[in-house]
């Protein structure tokens, strides 16, 4: 059974590349029937963020990315936090210092800096030929140590990667690797290995920025008698063409793009198709299709520039298809924190503005016409498109409100009105009368009934947002403030 995971570090927030691994990990299981792992690497202790943890959960429920055994969920190859696995990580360094694949190192850190500032680019093997009985009354002794990995001096190893092919490094370019830290945690290099032999993992998907590693990693598969998994390293994703995407740089979290009003799944299928190409002209897909889709034979050799508009573009077909109820769901937060106790029907408010976002942050800015009557401009009505001026809003005024007042508009819910007994066509008739452009009347309407140049509809739908009352309440004020 195909078996992958995703192990990331509780360092803080979710990455969008580390979601874009967990992702395709997550699709590739799903696709071969087999199961997707999250385990947490924990081993950098000083490195850790509180609540980290939780913060990755969370990202990935959100994002539909579904573990199947991990923390919390439990499972047959626990537990799934490395912290909580050292005395496993020891069983097997004791086995690869035995077989001589490992070696205990003393050297201080001031001797490594020493060695490092007279130009040595890794360590020189100093301990490799200390005797077992020095070893031990070291130990004895309790002097710090650590356990490195004894790696070749000479020669190269090759290995096969799904993506990239043959991959061969020279030994020579490769470090001996410290396995056990002095204070008997392991690193990664050594525990993702073991975790990932002892928990089945099949398929290892993962950064290319371990290509070069991985012939560390297969020499102790090598040495503990181990079958290796089948290694897909991924490209990063770049935030142009000569920085990756970073969060010293702006958002590169998958919260963060949260935050800013993305929707959870335009994420997902967006950053999908950065790096992996499905081979048709779709772009829009569910997770089902995703799934269906998704091969190796699609991932790129080449790295992907993250396009925030892209994306948006992307959002905005997602959200058009929400249903009234969800967007308006999704929508009553924005409203609560930036038009909070507004006296209009908030639901039609949602029905104009989904039309009009992208992702949901633009409400902000879409419903900001709510805010503009409290400091009315009647500057606004000068308009050099329309040819319109405040002489004119002065000349037009009584009969706005009349129009807003006369028995076609009794029905405080103008949804009913048609096009033959509504506002609109009293302004229309207005500028007949008048010899005036219908789009001069209307814009003439607009401004005194809500004091902005943009609204989501036009005088009707706004009518209908105030309620017929409030209109008229602010028709009669722009009148007073044009002297009319």
């Amino acid at each position: 059974m195909v078996r992958t995971r995703f192990a990331p570090s509780p360092t803080g927030y979710l990455h969008i590349g580390g979601l874009r691994t967990a992702l395709y990990a997550y699709l590739f299981a799903k696709k071969n029937g087999g199961k997707f792992i999250l385990r947490i690497e924990d081993t950098d202790q000083n490195r850790e963020v509180a609540g980290a943890v939780d913060i990755i959960i969370s990202a990935l429920d959100k994002a539909g990315i579904h573990y199947d055994e991990g923390p919390i969920v439990g499972g047959d190859y626990g537990p799934y936090v490395q912290s909580e696995r050292k005395e496993i990580y020891l069983k097997y360094a004791q086995q690869l210092l035995e077989s001589g694949d490992a070696y205990c190192c003393f050297c201080s850190k001031e001797r490594l800096a020493e060695m490092h500032e007279k130009g040595a680019t890794k360590y020189d093997k100093h301990c490799l030929h200390l005797s077992k009985q020095e070893v031990q009354e070291r130990i004895a002794r309790g002097e710090p140590y650590v356990i490195r990995q004894n790696i070749p001096k000479s020669g190269t190893h090759t290995y096969h990667d799904e993506v990239f092919g043959d991959v061969t490094v020279d030994y020579k370019d490769l470090e001996d690797n410290i396995l056990i830290k002095s204070d008997g945690m392991p690193t990664y290099n050594f525990a993702n290995v073991i975790d990932d032999h002892l928990m089945g993992i099949t398929h290892c998907i993962r950064g290319v920025e371990y290509l070069m590693s991985t012939p560390k990693y297969n020499l102790l598969y090598d040495a503990l008698g181990w079958e290796r998994p089948v290694y897909i390293h991924l490209q990063p994703i770049m935030r142009d063409s000569q920085h990756k995407l970073s969060k010293r740089d702006g958002d590169a979290g998958f919260e963060d793009f949260l935050r800013k009003g993305f929707l959870p799944h335009a994420i997902v299928n967006y950053i999908a198709l950065l790096g992996w190409n499905p081979k048709d002209n779709n772009e829009k897909m569910s997770m089902a299709e995703l799934t269906d889709k998704f091969s190796i034979e699609g991932l790129q050799k080449s790295s992907s520039i993250f396009d925030e508009t892209k994306m948006r573009w992307l959002n905005s077909l997602y959200v058009k298809e929400m249903s009234a109820e969800d967007f308006h769901a999704a929508a009553l937060p924005y409203y609560n924190v930036y038009y909070p106790n507004k006296d209009i029907d908030y639901k039609y408010l949602s029905e104009l503005l989904q039309s009009r976002v992208e992702v949901l942050s633009d409400i902000k800015e879409r419903a900001a016409f709510l805010n503009a009557f409290d400091n009315f401009d009647i500057e606004l009505f000068v308009n050099k498109k329309w040819k319109t001026t405040v002489d004119m809003a002065r000349e037009l005024i009584d009969d706005c409100i009349a129009a807003t007042d006369s028995e076609n508009t009794d029905n405080t819910d103008l949804a009913l009105l048609t096009e033959l007994s509504g506002l609109n066509t009293a302004l229309e008739q207005l500028a007949e009368r008048k010899g005036l452009k219908k789009g001069q009347v209307l814009w003439i309407y607009r401004i005194a009934l809500t004091g902005a140049a943009a609204t989501p509809g036009g005088g009707e739908e706004m009518v209908k947002l105030f309620g017929k009352a409030e209109a008229l309440r602010r028709l009669n004020e722009v009148k007073k403030i044009l002297g009319a």
